[in-house]
């Protein structure tokens, strides 16, 4: 039966991956092999390290591919720097800001309400790839979005503008803001009505903006040269993969612990109970990012956060030459180092990305409520990224998040424990485009749950 070789590049801002991919009609698809290079966003052309991934691939593989297409990830050159402005925080801008996460973008500002004139001028400071204006609920609210949108428009910025607030002035909105200089784009709202979230039609469309306009980062101006298939933020393509899986599947959670951040993604509605006394709605599908936990890149800021230096020592048994391990830990004691911090790394972004239960006293006494998302029912806990992937603990560091009770809404110790042991889960959520039941086949036997 006739085969096609696929390549998927996933661009970090330290490593770039060339993963390869045989896909035949007969149903037998198969992961080929990996290579790895330092990711060139400094030499000023990226795909200089896609090339020496490549050729690394092929010396592993032993003979030249030949791909029908290549598709890619990217978080390097600072990955989808994003901007969200909406009405009120636990409303609009809360459901704009999980839009924007879910696509895998890295939100560096958020505002509520009307914008002032030094939140505009470190609009530009920031220099956003996109910029996600909303607010209102469908026919609600209008003068003060309008506002906002002209205030934009005098920064004349030559960038997407995605608009998913008020439908019903989509239209004065895009005439304010064409004529600006500023690629208008208009989808759902974000918050139709009072405590309804509607993200995926903004994610799915962020996602779109950031594949046209990638070329223009520093460093990926060449990267259409060698990349013809689908371009995706690195953590927005982790959340299409535990999409595509968790429809088989059932509820699950994805923990990517890497250099620079650790990312936790979500898909689950909660349980019935917990829904119930909910503060606010939280979205089905929620990822969160946390920008200082990262073991190699912020490795000395979680060493800190830690305890310093001397509780390192204290877990190490002994005092270790260099404290900031490298990416691939070459020996006894950078392995070691690494699963301390990435332990610690993990349970502290799963922490913040769980909700809890809280207390409240009144004239009836004692009400408890719950806030944030609810990961009770998560059947299954999935493992990513470099550490989890490569650690021979991994399993265990991600076991030692599960709790009996608390009042922290973690997962119950029956949540099943997978690692993504090929360290492809990022690029089978951007093959999943396109070949959505190929990459499903080959999700599941990176977990080893290949036929549930």
């Amino acid at each position: 039966m006739p085969c096609e070789q696929i390549l998927v590049a996933e661009i970090g801002s330290t490593t770039t991956v060339m993963n390869a991919f045989e896909l035949c009609e007969d149903g037998k698809h198969c992961f080929l092999g990996q290579g790895q290079s330092p990711t060139s966003v400094d030499e000023g052309d990226v795909t200089l390290g896609l090339s020496r991934a490549r050729q690394e691939l092929e010396k592993k593989l032993g003979y030249n591919l030949s791909p029908s297409s290549m598709f890619a990830t990217s978080s390097a050159a600072g990955g989808l720097k994003m901007t969200v402005h909406g009405l009120v925080y636990d409303m609009t801008v809360k459901a704009s800001r999980e839009a924007a996460l879910g696509a895998g973008a890295v939100v560096r500002m958020v505002t509520a309400g009307r914008l002032k004139e030094r939140q505009l001028k470190e609009i530009e400071e920031i220099e956003p790839n996109i910029i996600l204006l909303a607010g209102g609920v469908d026919h609600g609210e209008e003068e003060i979005i309008l506002g906002n949108a002209r205030a934009l428009a005098g920064l004349a910025m030559n960038i997407p503008l995605i608009y998913a607030g008020n439908k019903a002035i989509q239209e004065e909105v895009k005439e304010i803001l064409e004529p600006a200089g500023f690629e208008v784009l208009l989808t759902e709202n974000v918050y139709p009505e009072v405590d309804t979230f509607n993200i995926e039609p903004t994610r799915k469309i962020i996602q779109k903006s950031f594949e046209k306009h990638i070329t223009r980062a520093p460093g990926m101006q060449k990267i259409r040269q060698e990349v013809q298939g689908s371009i995706m933020p690195t953590p927005g393509a982790v959340m299409e993969a535990a999409l595509l899986l968790q429809e088989e599947i059932g509820d699950l959670m994805v923990i990517d612990a890497g250099g620079a951040t650790t990312d936790v993604h979500s898909i689950t509605a909660g349980s019935p109970e917990i829904q119930d006394i909910l503060m606010a709605p939280e979205p089905f599908a929620k990822r969160t990012v946390e920008g200082d936990l990262g073991v190699f890149i912020n490795a000395e800021k979680v060493i800190d956060d830690m305890g310093g230096k001397e509780k390192l020592i204290q877990k190490l048994g002994f005092t270790p030459e260099n404290f900031v391990p490298s990416p691939i830990p070459q020996t006894e004691a950078e392995e070691k180092i690494l699963e301390i911090l990435t332990c610690y790394v993990v349970k502290k972004a799963v922490e913040r990305h769980a909700g809890t239960l809280k207390d409240f006293y009144g004239p009836a006494g004692k009400t408890t409520l719950a806030q944030g998302k609810d990961l009770t029912r998560v059947k299954w806990i999935i493992g990513t990224g470099g550490p989890l992937t490569r650690l021979s603990q991994g399993k265990d560091i991600l076991k030692g998040i599960r709790q009996e009770k608390g009042r922290k809404l973690l997962p119950q110790q029956e949540a099943e424990v997978l690692t993504d042991s090929q360290y492809i889960m990022a690029a089978l959520g951007v093959l999943s485009s396109i070949y959505p039941t190929p990459a499903l086949t080959l999700l599941q036997e990176s977990l080893g749950i290949r036929g549930i």
